[in-house]
């Protein structure tokens, strides 16, 4: 089980990401808002694991991967996105981001990615 952060706009994202976590008996530290948000709670949390949405008010995701990574070099970041921009993508992964995973979710494919993460 893994303390995980969940930082998307989204309520009814951010609803679904409770639904997966709860299912593969994850515990949820908190939520985050914007990428402002995301920052600060990951900083106040310190969570096992993060799922950040890219497209976020206030900052986006690689500014939000490139602050975290630059406090805490190992965090785990799991991109959670609808975008396949390619390049955003390879840019937060170069970044420090760890994975990432398509919207719409295949819930076993996320409770996969974060396993396979968080035994780093």
């Amino acid at each position: 089980m893994s303390k995980i952060l969940i930082a998307d706009d989204s309520e009814s994202i951010r609803l679904v990401m409770r639904d997966i976590l709860a299912i593969g008996e994850h515990e949820i530290v908190g939520e985050a808002i914007d990428g402002q948000d995301a920052v600060e709670k990951f900083s106040e949390l310190k969570p096992d694991a993060m799922l950040l949405d890219l497209a976020m008010p206030k900052k986006d995701g690689l500014t939000v991967v490139r602050e975290i990574v630059n406090k805490f070099p190992d965090a785990i970041i799991i991109l959670i996105t609808a975008s396949d921009n390619e390049k955003v993508i390879q840019d937060c992964l170069a970044a420090g981001a760890t994975a990432y995973v398509s919207k719409p979710f295949d819930f076993d494919n996320v409770l996969k990615v974060i396993k396979n993460t968080s035994s780093k």
